[in-house]
């Protein structure tokens, strides 16, 4: 009894003092809820999304038929044999001239796509916001017909992008409405120059209202009462906007900025439908596609290059924006 009696004790005081053991349980139920929740949906993401990209850096690493002879056989190559990194070597490494690329040396058109779809990138994301801002700042104030013109502004963004691609290459035809209403005769389409720039002109028309959308959504959160005592004080309207306005609504404009910097990097209908990728228009996914019809896992390896090039990018600029997309705006900690 006196041996039993304090191991019973001892026994009965944890049950009595089971908090740890009740807390322990709690703690496991709700790792198994949060895990039976969660599972279904990480399951999913695996096999539509991990999937696909192991699958093409898989595919990267080996050849193509192409039309390929096998020297030993005198027979077409099957291909899918083990290459390792030639494909990224190839896209990589292999250089040519400005004026022409022999066969086997397309390495250049990589580098060429990447320069076409970083000026895409920076012009239309640039001209995006600058003009995005002041439609929100429009839409943020109260006058009569507001809705009407909320309505007006997010029209372009509704249209199918194949349809607004369409209705500019009417417009920037050489008798089109354009040269019309300028009483001039230009040749939009002779050369990269000018054909660059209406498509910059073409998306930016286009999705301006997606970034004034997302500017309204920061706008609107932000107090009338911050920007009566800011008058009282003394403060001027570019006061106001780059002390007030700018910080409160950071958050909202870093989310806009990176969602269409990611959309225009991987820019593919508008050039395409409006030029094809002719004269310099060649943007990065536009490549793609064109390898995908003759050297799939060449295409494949181009993909994954492309793939980090971006995520690269968008890391870059969720660092630049101190990850502070989804929080407190800068300087109100």
């Amino acid at each position: 009894m006196t041996v039993a009696g304090p191991a019973v004790e001892t026994a009965e005081l944890q049950a009595a003092g089971g908090q740890p053991v009740q807390r322990n349980k709690i703690k496991t139920g709700e790792s198994r809820l949060a895990l039976s929740l969660v599972g279904p949906t990480v399951i999913l993401l695996i096999l539509v999304v991990g999937y696909p990209i192991l699958k093409g850096i898989w595919s990267s690493l080996h050849t193509d038929s192409a039309g390929k002879i096998d020297p030993k056989t005198g027979f077409l190559s099957k291909g899918g044999s083990w290459a390792g990194i030639t494909n990224y070597k190839h896209w990589l490494l292999e250089r040519c001239g400005t004026v022409s690329c022999p066969p086997g040396t397309t390495g250049s058109l990589f580098y060429a796509s990447i320069r076409t779809t970083l000026l895409f990138t920076v012009v239309t994301v640039v001209l995006e916001t600058v003009i995005g801002m002041g439609f929100a700042l429009v839409m943020n104030r109260e006058f009569k017909g507001r809705s009407i013109v909320r309505a007006s502004i997010l029209i372009p963004w509704a249209i199918p992008t194949a349809v607004t691609t369409k209705m500019w290459v009417v417009i920037f035809q050489p008798a089109g409405i354009l040269n019309r209403v300028l009483h001039t005769h230009f040749l939009w389409t002779s050369s990269s120059g000018p054909q660059r720039a209406a498509i910059i002109m073409a998306d930016t028309w286009k999705t301006t209202p997606f970034i004034a959308l997302l500017l309204l959504a920061g706008l609107q959160g932000i107090s009338a009462d911050i920007y009566e005592s800011a008058r009282m004080d003394g403060a001027n309207a570019w006061q106001r906007f780059t002390k007030i306005t700018l910080p409160l609504v950071r958050p909202a404009l870093a989310v806009a900025v990176i969602f269409r910097t990611l959309d225009a990097l991987r820019m593919y209908d508008l050039p395409q439908i409006f030029a094809g990728g002719a004269n310099g228009t060649t943007t990065i996914s536009i490549l793609v596609v064109n390898e995908l019809t003759s050297a799939q896992n060449s295409a494949s390896a181009l993909s994954t290059i492309s793939f980090v090039f971006i995520f690269a990018i968008a890391l870059g600029m969720v660092k630049l924006f101190n990850a502070n997309i989804g929080g407190k705006a800068a300087g109100l900690k």
